[in-house]
């Protein structure tokens, strides 16, 4: 498991343990699990932004700390605010984490999250050209969500 998933996990279950809420001193937590302070950084701005679902907070100084809060949202609402965040481009890390988040938060079930998986990977764009394939992914993305939301599923 890479570092940067450990973290990850490392956080979500304070979430889950704090009602959605958990407050961070990003040097304890690198002394915790044994990375640098900058790690603990790159993973909150990539991996826990409002189009995930998530409210960052921080504050700087000898008692700083960074508040990740849990946006509860119907199941609705989190569909249209990922759709609305997904843009004209979509490059596959960033579609797997958000399809990963929306598992994590059973917005999607596991074989749904396998088909949109099989659907957003890197291989099946293999023969789009370069320059088309992010676009291609969001468009392909924001459809399978659309369709969830007219399906209930």
């Amino acid at each position: 498991m890479r570092i940067s998933d450990l973290v990850a996990k490392y956080i979500i279950d304070m979430l889950d343990e704090q009602d959605g809420n958990a407050e961070i001193k990003r040097n304890e937590l690198a002394s915790v699990l044994g990375c640098v302070p900058s790690q603990i950084n790159y993973v909150i701005t990539s991996r826990f932004t409002p189009e995930q679902g998530y409210i960052v907070e921080s504050r700087r100084g000898g008692g700083g700390y960074i508040r990740i809060t849990r946006i509860n949202a119907t199941r609705q609402n989190a569909i249209m605010h990922i759709i609305n965040s997904i843009g004209k481009r979509l490059d596959s890390a960033s579609a797997e984490i958000m399809l990963t988040n929306m598992l994590s938060r059973e917005i999607v079930s596991e074989n749904t999250a396998r088909l949109i998986a099989s659907a957003i990977s890197e291989r099946a764009y293999f023969d789009v050209p370069q320059q088309y394939r992010d676009l291609l992914r969001a468009a392909v993305f924001k459809n399978m969500l659309l369709t969830l939301l007219q399906s209930g599923d």
